[in-house]
C-alpha cells in the first residue's frame, strides 16, 4: 500500500452542495421552531400580529395629532376612543337594523320555503308531499341523533369565544401602548445591536412605512367592495344591508377568504328572502368581484402602495393561506412585504460599518 495515498475526492461541486444542504437543514430546524413556538403562544402573539397591523392603520391619525400639540398619552387615548366610538356607533346602527328588520326577514324567508316547496311539488321534479316530509322528518332526526356532538361543537365554540374576546381585550392595551410608546419601544429593542443599530432602524423604518401603507391600501379595497356590495343588495332589495356591508368591510382584511365567507352570507340572505334568480345573480357579481380583487384591486392597489410587484402578492396570499389557513392569508402579504423592503436595508453597510471607519 502506497503511503499517504487518500481515498476517492468528492468532485467540488457536489461537497458545496453538500455544505449547502446542511446550512439549508439548519435554517429549515430554526424555523421549524419559531413558527412552532408562535403556534404555542398563538394567544399572546395573534393579538400582537392585530395590534401592531391596527397600529400601522391608527398611527398617521395620532401623529397628526401630535403635531397639532397633544402630547402622546393625549393623542393616543384620542386615536382609540375614536375609533371604538366609531366601531360602536356601527354596532348600534347594525343592532337597530336587525331589530327592526328581523319580523320583516323572516317573513320573506317563510313565503321563499313555501315557493321552493310548492315548486318541488309542481315543477318538473313533481315530488310528492309525502316524500317532502319524510324528508323533513329525516333531517329532524339527524339533528336529533347529532345533538351530543352539536352540544360538544357549541361548549368548544363557546371556549373559542371566550379566546377571542381575551385577545380582543389584549390587542386593544397592546395598540394603545403601541400609539403612545411605539418610538420609545422601538429605541430600546435596537439598543443592544452595537456597530449594526444603524442598519437594523433603518429597515425597521422601511418594515413600519411598508405595513402602513399596507393597511391603508387594503382599507381602500375593502371600501371599494363595501360601495359596491351596497349598491347592488339595496338595487335588490335585501334586508340587513348594513350588518352586510360592515360584515364585508371587516372580512375585507382577510384577502380572498374573507370576501367569500361574508359574500356567502350575503347569497344566503339574498336566497332565503328573494329567491333563487337573485341570489344566483348576487353570487355571479360575487365571484366577477373576487376576480377583480384578486387580479387588479389587491395587486395594483395594494402592491403599488408598497412596492410589491403583483405576482408576488398573489403568490404570497395563496402560500400563506397554504401554510396557515385564514390567519396565513391575513398576514402573509404584509409580511412579505415588511421583508421585501428591510431585507435590502439590513444588508446596506452604513459608513460607521465600512472597514475603512474600523481602520
Amino acid at each position: 500500500m502506497v503511503k499517504g495515498s487518500a481515498g476517492p475526492r468528492v468532485p467540488p461541486l457536489l461537497a458545496t452542495v453538500a455544505a449547502w444542504c446542511w446550512r439549508l437543514i439548519g435554517i429549515a430546524i430554526v424555523l421549524f421552531a419559531v413558527v412552532w413556538l408562535v403556534a404555542f403562544l398563538r394567544l399572546v402573539m395573534v393579538p400582537l400580529a392585530a395590534a401592531l397591523l391596527l397600529t400601522a392603520l391608527l398611527h398617521p391619525i395620532c401623529g397628526w395629532l401630535r403635531r397639532r400639540g397633544l402630547p402622546s398619552l393625549a393623542a393616543a387615548w384620542v386615536t382609540l376612543l375614536g375609533g371604538l366610538v366609531v366601531l360602536t356607533a356601527v354596532g348600534v346602527l347594525i343592532g337597530t337594523q336587525a331589530n327592526a328588520q328581523f319580523p320583516t326577514l323572516l317573513a320573506q324567508v317563510q313565503h321563499t320555503a313555501r315557493e321552493v316547496q310548492n315548486w318541488l311539488v309542481t315543477g318538473p321534479l313533481n315530488l310528492r308531499q309525502a316524500q317532502l316530509d319524510q324528508m323533513v322528518q329525516s333531517l329532524l332526526d339527524q339533528v336529533q341523533t347529532r345533538r351530543e356532538d352539536i352540544g360538544k361543537s357549541l361548549v368548544k365554540s363557546a371556549t373559542v369565544a371566550a379566546e377571542v374576546l381575551a385577545g380582543a381585550i389584549l390587542m386593544l392595551f397592546m395598540t394603545f401602548f403601541l400609539l403612545k410608546d411605539g418610538d420609545r419601544i422601538w429605541a430600546w429593542l435596537i439598543r443592544g445591536f452595537a456597530q449594526a443599530t444603524t442598519r437594523v432602524d433603518a429597515a425597521g423604518q422601511a418594515a413600519w412605512r411598508t405595513l402602513s401603507q399596507y393597511m391603508v391600501g387594503t382599507t381602500i379595497v375593502a371600501a371599494i367592495h363595501s360601495v359596491v356590495m351596497a349598491i347592488v343588495l339595496t338595487v335588490m332589495g335585501v334586508p340587513l344591508v348594513v350588518p352586510l356591508i360592515a360584515l364585508i368591510f371587516l372580512a375585507s382584511y382577510l384577502p380572498i377568504i374573507g370576501i367569500v365567507i361574508a359574500g356567502g352570507l350575503a347569497v344566503l340572505v339574498t336566497l332565503g328572502t328573494k329567491g333563487v334568480v337573485f341570489a344566483l345573480v348576487l353570487l355571479g357579481i360575487l365571484v366577477l368581484e373576487q376576480q377583480l380583487e384578486n387580479h387588479v384591486l389587491q395587486p395594483l392597489i395594494v402592491g403599488r402602495l408598497v412596492h410589491f410587484h403583483p405576482l408576488a402578492v398573489i403568490v404570497a396570499l395563496a402560500v400563506g393561506g397554504i401554510v396557515a389557513g385564514i390567519a396565513g392569508a391575513a398576514l402573509a402579504v404584509p409580511l412579505a412585504a415588511v421583508l421585501y423592503r428591510a431585507w435590502p436595508e439590513l444588508r446596506r453597510t452604513s459608513p460607521a460599518e465600512s472597514p475603512a471607519s474600523t481602520e
